[in-house]
């Protein structure tokens, strides 16, 4: 692995309250970070996309095959207690945040079975944007906060109660998303529905306030 320190989310508690994540600070080589952050997909507009959708290049693309692997997928699988074997993987990334549009409050789908999320920016010192892994619905009402810098990593189980959100922000928020997911056909129609939403933005682009 050149881009993950596996070794971190190896010795990584799992915590289980009020539902069950892990949280990993410096996830990612810090030595990869230049040519990382030059090869991220160049987004210009809120959303969250997936890589068919996006021009990046080939360091980001060996990025992604390391988090895709095999060998990530046992270690979640085995650390969350859940077979993720021949589970199918969404892969997506969000490179602007809206204040209007992201960080409500809400769980993943029922057919997302675990969530990975990475943070690929500069420290952060704003206090919207940052990952609140909640006990309810009440933003404040929260077990951990994740500020979205370099290398920060969570992985959630999907449950009932797995609330999450964050305060709002506008302005660059670079993360990839990763959705071990149910089945074959349910990949198919979220990555129809993300084609669908693009199409529409092209015909009534979002223009970003600066």
């Amino acid at each position: 692995m050149k881009y993950l320190l596996l070794e971190k989310l190896l010795s990584a508690p799992v915590i289980t309250d009020p539902f069950e994540y892990v949280i990993v600070k410096g996830f990612v080589n810090i030595e990869t970070k230049e040519t990382l952050l030059s090869d991220f997909p160049k987004i210009q507009k809120p959303g969250v996309f997936p890589l068919s959708e996006l021009n990046y290049g080939p360091a980001f693309a060996s990025f992604i095959e390391e988090l895709e692997s095999p060998q990530l997928t046992e270690i979640i699988q085995e650390k969350f207690r859940i077979n993720l074997q021949n589970r199918p993987i969404l892969t997506t990334v969000r490179g602007w945040c809206s204040k209007d549009r992201d960080g409500n409050i809400h769980t993943d789908s029922e057919w997302k079975l675990v969530t990975l999320l990475i943070y690929l920016n500069e420290e952060w010192e704003p206090q919207g944007g940052r990952l609140r892994l909640l006990r309810s619905k009440n933003i404040n009402d929260f077990a951990a906060e994740v500020p979205p810098d370099w290398g920060s990593l969570i992985i959630f189980k999907r449950s009932d109660n797995s609330y999450h959100g964050h305060l709002p922000f506008e302005g660059e928020r670079r993360v990839v998303m990763l959705n071990w997911v149910t089945d074959q056909e349910k990949l198919k129609k979220e990555l129809e529905r993300h084609n669908f939403s693009s199409l529409f933005k092209k015909l009534v682009p979002f223009t970003i306030k600066r």
